[in-house]
This record gives C-alpha cells, structure tokens and sequence, in this order.
C-alpha cells in the first residue's frame, strides 16, 4: 500500500494593479519564495496612480498557491493586488484581491472565472 500523494497543479495570474517602485523588487522576491523560481515581472508606469507601477505574472504551481502568494503580499500597506487560481477537476478556483482600505477579500471562483457567492452572505445581503 502506498501512501504517496499526487501533487495537483493548477495556474493563475499575479495582478499587481498599483505598487511604489521601492517595492517592485519585494515583490519580486515575496512571489519567487513562493513558487521557489525566480520572479522576474515586467513593470510599466500606472497612468490611474501616478508614481506607482503594475504588472501581470502567469504562474503554474499546486493547488493553493494563489492562497500563498495573497499572504506573502497582504503586508505591503501601498500594495493594490489580485492573485487568481484557476480551478482544476478536484478543487475550486480562487481570487484574492488586496487594497490597503479594505483588506484582503476571497472569493470561489467557478469553471468559468464567475464568483461564487455563499448562500449565508445572499441572505444576509437580503436582510439589511
């Protein structure tokens, strides 16, 4: 009998909408430590925010990564990210969005990159 488990690989995309340029190396180096290869993103001015930068980054990884890569970046005060997962056939997509305001948000993404709403915050959305 073997106790090997399968490691499950799924993929997403690193949406960094609005960072300082302090920070760009950090963040380079926060999503390489969790995907163990080197980050190398590709920066370009933020028109929306003057004097920040964004960038997108493909990533393949396990089941959970998306989870990882949010916690690595939530600590950054001037950060405005979103870090997707796409689901595979036995787990749930993710996306995880971050601004200084509001906090970190989850949602369950479905097959087709739709939100999935729990039934506790319709009804609760319902009563006020």
């Amino acid at each position: 009998m073997s106790t090997e488990t399968t490691r499950v690989d799924t993929r997403g995309v690193l949406f960094v909408h609005a960072s300082p340029s302090a920070l760009c190396p950090h963040i380079e180096w926060a999503v390489g430590g969790v995907l163990g290869i080197p980050a190398d993103l590709m920066w370009t001015p933020q028109p929306a925010r003057s004097g920040t930068y964004r960038a997108e980054y493909s990533w393949s990884g396990a089941v959970g990564t998306a989870a990882k890569v949010a916690s690595a970046l939530r600590g950054w005060a001037q950060l405005l990210f979103e870090v997707t997962e796409e689901p595979t056939a036995g787990s749930e997509g993710a996306r995880f969005s971050f601004t200084p305001d509001l906090g970190i948000y989850h949602a369950v993404t479905g097959l087709h990159g739709d939100i999935m709403i729990p039934e506790d915050r319709l009804k609760a959305a319902v009563a006020t």
